[in-house]
């Protein structure tokens, strides 16, 4: 089943092909082929992970070598696919959740008449992220990586009727294109230390290279993954990107494009190891925004946004594990893979709200829907209990585990990286449970027109399932340290390091922090009144509502500079280059206009030409003489 892995990427991308193609013949019937083949592609790897797990020794999986891609020269790389641990858990991420939103879409999409289009571009969300997570080589890796940028530029401004969601569109593509320079630039050096670019050669030589290389090819891929990913400073992109369809706001932030980041800088795992800075300011990153998110998500009242802003946070937390070395590796993929659960099952618990809602995204309009929506409660509930990290759900086994190992090492970093996961941790159980009370709690603030119903099965099943994964997931993948074990082979065994502060006060502390927050969130958001107009907010409020004014801040640095440097370019070209030219052949048309009132015809004229010749020559040989 492993040697038939491709399988999973070609099925969904012919399928996409085939739905682009076959047109309008196909509008009736083209989403059940869409399901169809997301199917297959999760039972594909269905079936190499269970042979994956039946095989014996260190190193389970396989390379698997397709065709030559580039032969010849200096670099030589070949199309093939990696099927190891770490590939094999997200390839059955991405299929699983992403066949769950398949399913909910042929319900969400009902009446677009566009939906063959929409569900062709899942398709090809969903291959172009499997390839990414099972390329061998950063350049096969990168065709995936521009392919998710691609079919996330189409999901988002899929109703690109609106000029809003055709730039919210064109801001995810043009910010990730920022980032990609990272990710082009990281290959460009790997070649030049390496002379290749495939995985097996870069990580043999990396403990050989200097730790000037290692740090600069790893800042050069954290750059890759801070565009991906939405974090500090490319987050921007993330909260415009709710512009498209909520089941593509489900897979984006549950399993495919903004896990691709954190996919990166653990694959890449032999390259941070060689450089501690690199490192360093990966987890750093992590640390503001998982902060930045969370602040943003406190000051939100669109449904979406906020579970976005709660995405950014989140990805911070994996983003900070991962910096944290061998000991954290495993912890970052551990939470990106409850957090897939039940981010995707709240997304779709949002989109159920917006069904009932007629499509109203403000949550100061909400109020009362667990009395007429229960399963979208019960399953969003399971969810919000998960991200707060509330005992047994899945988020305490996973987010825990990743403050814990933030506050293990020397001097500053574990008071400052592990303080700031545990106060996001505090924060995260305000706003996500500021958000669950203002929708599902308190007094119904709807108008008349608005008749709140729950959704049809074909949206509630495929919740249930992601609702169940919440609950017990975390608790099945973290039993005997299932999950660490199982990632091994690609992250290394990670030596118990003690904390600066024992596990039991870390424990206690998170679990106070999020009791605190989740109370506040109640006194305020579900037994107030809430009132239906934002309050006009304090100088803080203000700045997380406008995503601290970081669009501000890139027109102000980036946008303005470039547009008047390239006006000052323009003109110069204008008036120096072009004019310099554009004057020397006006004064030669001019010159040829004068010449041409001696060109006339007349005999009397050409004869008093020479005459005046004559005597010029004439003049000029006497005074010469």
């Amino acid at each position: 089943m492993q040697s038939l892995i491709w399988l999973a990427i070609a099925i969904p991308l012919a399928s996409a092909a085939f739905l682009l193609l076959a047109g309008k013949r196909a509008d009736a019937w083209g989403h059940w082929v869409g399901v169809a083949a997301s199917s297959v592609a999760f039972l594909v790897g269905a079936g190499a992970l269970l042979e994956m797990l039946g095989e014996s020794g260190d190193h389970p999986g396989m390379t698997l070598t397709l065709w030559e891609f580039i032969p010849g020269g200096d670099l030589n790389v070949d199309v093939g696919l990696l099927v190891d641990p770490l590939s094999i858990t997200f390839v059955m991420l991405i299929t699983f959740v992403g066949t769950l939103i398949h399913f909910y879409s042929v319900a969400y999409m009902e009446h677009d008449v566009a939906r063959r289009r929409f569900f062709a571009y899942l398709n090809l969300f969903i291959a172009a992220m499997l390839l990414l997570v099972l390329a061998d080589s950063f350049l096969l890796l990168f065709f995936g990586w521009e392919g998710v940028g691609l079919a996330s530029y189409l999901l988002i401004g899929f109703w690109n009727q609106k000029n809003e969601y055709a730039t919210a569109a064109n801001k995810a593509f043009v910010v990730n294109r920022i980032g990609d320079i990272g990710l082009i630039v990281a290959m460009g050096m790997m070649f030049a230390a390496f002379g290749a670019v495939d995985f097996e050669t870069v990580f043999a030589q990396a403990p050989e290279a200097s730790t000037a290389t290692l740090t600069a090819i790893g800042l050069a891929l954290l750059l890759a993954a801070c565009g991906k990913s939405a974090q500090f400073p490319l987050q921007s992109w993330l909260g415009d990107a709710m512009a498209g369809p909520t089941p593509v706001s489900a897979l984006i932030h549950a399993a495919t494009m903004v896990t691709a980041g954190v996919y990166l800088i653990v694959r890449s795992a032999p390259i941070f190891n060689g450089a501690p800075d690199a490192q360093l300011v990966v987890a750093v990153v992590g640390a503001i925004t998982l902060l930045l998110g969370a602040f943003i998500g406190m000051a939100k009242d669109d449904i979406k946004k906020a579970l976005a802003a709660s995405t950014m946070s989140q990805i911070g937390y994996m983003m900070l594990a991962a910096g944290l070395g061998p000991i954290g590796y495993a912890f970052a993929i551990f939470h990106l893979v409850t957090h897939g659960f039940f981010k995707a099952g709240m997304f779709l618990g949002a989109g159920s709200v917006m069904h009932a809602m007629n499509d109203g995204v403000d949550m100061r309009r909400y109020g009362a829907l667990r009395g007429v929506m229960t399963i979208t409660w019960v399953t969003f509930g399971l969810g919000w209990l998960a991200i707060l990290g509330v005992p047994p759900f899945s988020g305490y086994w996973s987010k825990d585990k990743i403050i814990e190992a933030a506050f293990v090492g020397d001097g500053w970093q574990p008071w400052v990286l592990g303080g700031a996961a545990l106060v996001g941790a505090g924060l995260t159980a305000f706003y996500m449970s500021r958000l669950f009370f203002m929708t599902f709690h308190g007094k119904a603030r709807w108008n008349d027109e608005v008749h709140p119903h729950e959704s049809p099965l074909l949206m509630t099943v495929p919740m249930m399932i992601l609702a169940v994964g919440s609950a017990f997931l975390g608790l099945f993948l973290a039993s005997g340290d299932r999950f660490a074990h199982f990632l091994e082979p690609v992250t290394g065994h990670a030596e118990h390091h003690d904390p600066v502060i024992p596990i039991p006060l870390i424990i206690g502390l998170t679990l106070a922090l999020v009791i605190l927050g989740a109370v506040i969130a109640w006194l305020k958001y579900g037994r107030a009144d809430v009132p239906e107009e934002a309050p006009a907010g304090s100088l803080a409020t203000i700045t997380a509502r406008n995503d601290f004014f970081q669009d501000s801040v890139n027109r102000a640095v980036f946008q303005r500079p470039g547009q008047h440097l390239t006006r000052t370019l323009v003109y110069g070209d204008a008036a120096i280059i072009d004019g310099a030219v554009n004057k020397q052949a006006r004064g030669w048309a001019r010159l040829g206009e004068g010449s041409r009132k001696f060109q006339n015809g007349q005999v009397r004229s050409y004869a008093l030409t020479m005459l005046v010749g004559v005597v010029v020559i004439a003049l000029v040989i006497v005074m010469g003489a």
